[in-house]
């Protein structure tokens, strides 16, 4: 037994039905019923339609809102994870954060986020500091330099 000798079994397959090819074939109307528009040779229509109805399409809600292109994307860093890697008194700029793994790439700005407690004195360059940030910084005896973009 090979591939090219593989065969279905007798019943197991069914020849289509050859519709629309004259009189002789199927009788007058040639299983398409009478007249119409799926009577017609490229007759029928498209798989969205729903008979005249609105359709789906039509009906769900569309996309509200919009995109603002003006918005600044920034890497984020949070005080707890500053003050987790960095020792006290140290000078900490978006490269120092970069080889600490706190942010990915240097072609964002960098902005400092407030969550967690400022536990000793660091000075800090950044793009932007949120305010709970650069109060809890300062409060510890830090440094926050502003670098404007």
């Amino acid at each position: 037994m090979r591939l090219d000798q593989l065969k279905a079994p007798s019943g197991a397959r069914k020849n289509r039905k050859r519709i629309g090819r004259g009189n002789s074939s199927q009788g007058t109307y040639s299983g398409k019923g009478m007249k119409g528009q799926l009577a017609r040779s490229g007759g029928g229509v498209r798989p969205t339609f729903e008979g005249g109805q609105n359709p789906m399409v039509k009906r769900l809600p569309t996309q509200r809102g919009f995109v603002n292109i003006f918005k600044k994307q920034y890497s984020r860093v949070n005080l707890d994870s500053l003050y987790a890697v960095f020792p006290d008194k140290a000078n900490i700029t978006s490269l120092d954060m970069k080889n600490a793994n706190l942010i990915r790439d240097l072609k964002l700005p960098v902005k400092i986020l407030g969550r967690g407690e400022a536990v000793h004195s660091l000075n800090v360059t950044a793009n932007a500091f949120s305010a709970e940030a650069r109060r809890k910084i300062e409060d510890a005896g830090g440094k926050v330099i502003e670098i404007q973009l």
